[in-house]
This record gives C-alpha cells, sequence and structure tokens, in this order.
C-alpha cells in the first residue's frame, strides 16, 4: 500500500473549510458563559442597588452605580433605541456565519465573547422596559467616578464585547485566520491550529 502524500507545505489540509466541531463548541460555551454572567449579574445589580446610592470598591476605582441606558456609550444614539437591536441581530447572523468554517480555537473564544455580550445587550433591548425593541440596558460599573464622569457606566456584556474585539483585533494582527491558517510574510498561509496529522495521512492511504 502506497502512502498518501503529506500536504503540502504552507497548505491547509483537505476539506479546511468546514467548521471544526470542537472550535464551534467552544464559541458557543464561551457566548452562553459571557451571557449567563451578564444576566446573572444585571439581577442582583437590580436587587442590590435599586433606590441605593452607588458602592465605592478599592478605594474609588470602581463604584457600583446603577443606570438604565437607552443609548450607546456616553448614551449616544439615546433617541434611536430601536437602531441597536437591529445592528445586534446583524452581528450575530454575522457571527452565526462566521461559524460555519470557523476552525480557529482563539478565533472562537474572540467569536464567542462577542456573541455573548451582544446577547446580553440584546435581551435588554428586546425584554426590558419601556417597551420591546426600545428595552433600556441596565448598566452598574462605573470607573473613578460613581456617575460615569470618567468613563461610560458599562456591564458585563459591554466587557465581554471588548474584549472579543480586542482578542480579534490581536489575532489578526498576528495573521491567525479564521480558518485555522496562519499569514506568511510573503503573504502566503499556513496551518496554525490545525494540522494534518500522521495517524490521519495513514488513514487515508
Amino acid at each position: 500500500m502506497t502512502a498518501a502524500p503529506s500536504a503540502e507545505p504552507g497548505r491547509s489540509e483537505p476539506g479546511g473549510g468546514k467548521p471544526r466541531p470542537r472550535a464551534v463548541a467552544i464559541l458557543a460555551g464561551v457566548a452562553l458563559v459571557a451571557l449567563l454572567a451578564d444576566l446573572v449579574t444585571k439581577h442582583l445589580a437590580l436587587a442590590a442597588l435599586t433606590d441605593r446610592e452607588p458602592v465605592r470598591l478599592l478605594g474609588g476605582l470602581v463604584y457600583l452605580s446603577l443606570t438604565r441606558n437607552s443609548g450607546a456609550a456616553w448614551s449616544i444614539g439615546s433617541d434611536h433605541t430601536w437602531i441597536f437591536p437591529l445592528i445586534t441581530i446583524g452581528v450575530v447572523g454575522w457571527i452565526v456565519w462566521m461559524a460555519l468554517r470557523l476552525r480557529s480555537l482563539p478565533w472562537a473564544i474572540s467569536l464567542g465573547l462577542v456573541l455573548g455580550g451582544a446577547l446580553g445587550n440584546l435581551v435588554d433591548r428586546i425584554f426590558r422596559a419601556p417597551s420591546p425593541f426600545h428595552g433600556h440596558v441596565v448598566d452598574m460599573i462605573s470607573l473613578f467616578d460613581p456617575y460615569g464622569q470618567v468613563w461610560p457606566v458599562f456591564n458585563l456584556a459591554d466587557s465581554s464585547l471588548v474584549c472579543g474585539v480586542l482578542l480579534a483585533v490581536l489575532l489578526e494582527l498576528t495573521g491567525r485566520q479564521r480558518d485555522g491558517r496562519r499569514a506568511g510574510r510573503d503573504g502566503d498561509t499556513g496551518d496554525a491550529d490545525v494540522t494534518t496529522t500522521t495517524a490521519d495521512q495513514r488513514e487515508r492511504a
């Protein structure tokens, strides 16, 4: 029996366009954890901080200050609340589309963080007062000032989104591709997270 030829250096294995089940599972798991953490902290904030003065922590580095935001950061777009759920639904759709070809575990974590954060705030937009698709997002974390004068008051969904985006930028800068390859200096791509093992080659021989 003749052994199958090894994959050409710098080229992805056949079927590389198909999603890697482990990567998709990690994306879904990270998104679920981020979403549940956001929902739980919002519930606790509403129960403990309603009608209370901001709670000072870490010598004033962090304050727990309950607010409801109809817009984005610094209440940008507060008169057009309805547009934020539509943007979020578009982002969720894009991530689902990306999952169809996802093979990189770092990208799975990044997209999972973005997805979980987006869904966390989308739940508020749809289900909280004053009305569906006009709901105000629950925020409770303020840095350096109790009322968000230094930095916008935010929640865990916002943190998840920011961390996911920053990780995505880092992955792009280091040449990591969502299909598991890494861009080379000459512009070509080589396998990073996904490689063809000797055992797989023998099975195909």
